[in-house]
């Protein structure tokens, strides 16, 4: 998956998220440096990176003002995303999903990398239920 390419490539978990969406032509090119400060869970191990990316592509699709310029549906898509990504990983702090794992290692690599491909394919699903409608 492109997103985890990225995670793979020096890009941090947030960024990279946003990096896939700027090559889809979901969000600006001025979304990545804001990911910048979601990267670790807000660089003190709270909401997963990829996860706050993920948000930010729904609300860029979704918001206020926006492309379908709606916060009903965006909250809902934003609630969505995250019960979707609790079901499979029962958390989504950073802290949590890594608890055991060295910063750096190859397993928490390895792990962190499932997470972007994860959050990746629930963004477009997400979105995809939404133009299908």
């Amino acid at each position: 998956m492109k997103a985890s390419e990225y995670f793979n490539n020096g890009y941090s978990c947030s960024e990279s998220m946003i990096k896939w969406a700027i090559d889809e032509g979901l969000v600006s090119e001025e979304l990545l440096p804001v990911a910048t400060s979601f990267s670790g869970g807000m660089g003190v191990g709270c909401l997963c990176g990829a996860v706050a990316g993920a948000q930010m592509i729904i609300g860029v699709q979704f918001g206020r003002e926006n492309k379908s310029g709606n916060d009903v549906i965006a909250r809902a898509k934003a609630k969505e995303l995250m019960q979707r990504f609790m079901e499979v990983h029962k958390a989504t702090c950073c802290r949590v999903l890594t608890r055991g794992m060295e910063m750096g290692s190859p397993e928490r690599k390895a792990h962190c990398t499932n997470m972007v491909e994860y959050c990746q394919k629930l963004v477009e699903e997400l979105i995809q239920i939404e133009v299908i409608k």
